[in-house]
């Protein structure tokens, strides 16, 4: 029997925990085109212990915070992990009813429901702690609360970008863990999610003496009411510690986010864009484009409107599932090889199109799959 929904409406937010502002803040703003809206006021500051600045492009908001004291959330985060998703903020109808769902099915909330009143509207609000390692869960009710987060002071002006590669929302959050049965459990029975789609796969055929063949699970999890989706990944034998989800679970110092997607009106003119401010995606060989004509007829696809060409040139991938039914992405390298700082941390961003295709293309799946491992090899940590 399915249990009742939470209300949830969008997932509203990424709150991301920095050491190094300045550099989140050109990277968001000067290179990616998001808008700075403002940044949270010295009192609020004192209550929660760190400084967070806002930025939006479309409806997607990323908070981006650091410390300003060890014992803050952004604190304890950054003491056990690199830079990464911290927090997960998702609007809810009824931030009390959700509460009392959560508590009664085993969730763990962090507090009671808190509000805050601010220029004649009401933000009500809680955290839970999640199987996702150190990442939570805020969830938010807002009653004509016009500001990001309690305490924002709004810019005079946004500052920084103004959305020129046409991001509209969120599409899904993909997490990574060493096994997946204790989230997808807690998903199911805490949250009430719903299973969506699955996939897994080894990047070699596993057989015979071999000592490679990096493999995942793949599970999504999703809420039908809102359409909020979460991937989630686990590492296969047998070759499981040369699973780059391993090594991302290395690199991050335990289970977390690995990326957030980003939906867009056209990613051509969004990737070509993104391309020419130096952005640095994933590499795609050349073969995926000569074979991708006749796996896309297999598909049942039939053509594209983009020319193959264009898409070579750019690197972006195509999947589909049935006539006139794909999706078309790209996978921006994670950030400590942007930034060139293990410290920055492996999340990375995904650009996404979707032309009637609402699933994940096990194909791309497992293309970025064995992107991620040809740059862990060239940097010598696979075999």
């Amino acid at each position: 029997m399915p249990v009742p929904s939470l209300g949830i409406v969008r997932l509203e937010a990424l709150h991301y925990y920095v050491h190094d502002l300045p550099r989140m803040r050109r990277f968001l703003c000067d290179t990616c085109d998001f808008a700075e809206l403002g940044e949270t006021s010295p009192e609020a500051d004192a209550r929660s212990g760190m400084h967070g600045v806002v930025f939006r492009a479309g409806e997607c908001t990323v908070v981006v915070s650091v410390p300003l004291r060890p014992d803050s959330p952004a604190g304890r985060f950054l003491a056990r992990h690199p830079e990464g998703v911290g927090e997960l903020i998702l609007q809810v109808e009824d931030a009390q009813a959700a509460w009392e769902l959560l508590d009664g099915r085993g969730g763990t909330p962090t507090s009671r429901v808190e509000t805050h009143q601010e220029r004649g509207g009401t933000w009500a609000s809680f955290a839970i702690t999640t199987p996702i390692g150190d990442t939570r869960f805020r969830f938010v009710q807002r009653t004509r609360f016009e500001g990001p987060v309690p305490g924002f002071v709004a810019h005079a002006a946004p500052r920084g970008g103004t959305n020129r590669f046409g991001y509209l929302s969120w599409d899904h959050v993909t997490c990574n863990f060493t096994t997946l049965a204790p989230f997808l459990h807690w998903a199911e029975q805490v949250l009430g999610f719903e299973p969506y789609w699955k996939v897994q796969f080894h990047t070699e055929d596993v057989a015979g003496p071999r000592d490679t063949g990096s493999g995942l699970r793949s599970i999504v999890v999703w809420d039908p009411r809102s359409g909020v989706k979460f991937a989630n990944n686990e590492p296969l034998q047998p070759h499981f510690e040369k699973s780059q989800i391993q090594l991302y679970i290395d690199d991050n110092r335990g289970d977390g986010v690995q990326h957030a997607a980003i939906l867009v009106k056209d990613i051509l003119p969004s990737v070509e864009g993104l391309r020419g401010r130096g952005v640095p995606f994933l590499d795609t060989p050349g073969a995926y484009y000569d074979m991708l004509p006749a796996r896309l007829a297999e598909l049942g696809v039939g053509g594209i409107d983009e020319d193959i060409g264009t898409l070579r040139d750019l690197g972006i991938l195509v999947d589909g599932s049935g006539p006139r039914s794909y999706l078309l992405q790209i996978f921006m390298k994670e950030q400590a090889g942007i930034f060139g700082d293990a410290g920055a941390g492996p999340f990375f961003l995904e650009i996404i199109q979707r032309k009637g295709d609402r699933g994940f293309g096990a194909g791309n799946f497992r293309a970025l799959f064995e992107s991620i491992e040809r740059d862990q090899k060239a940097a010598g940590r696979l075999g």
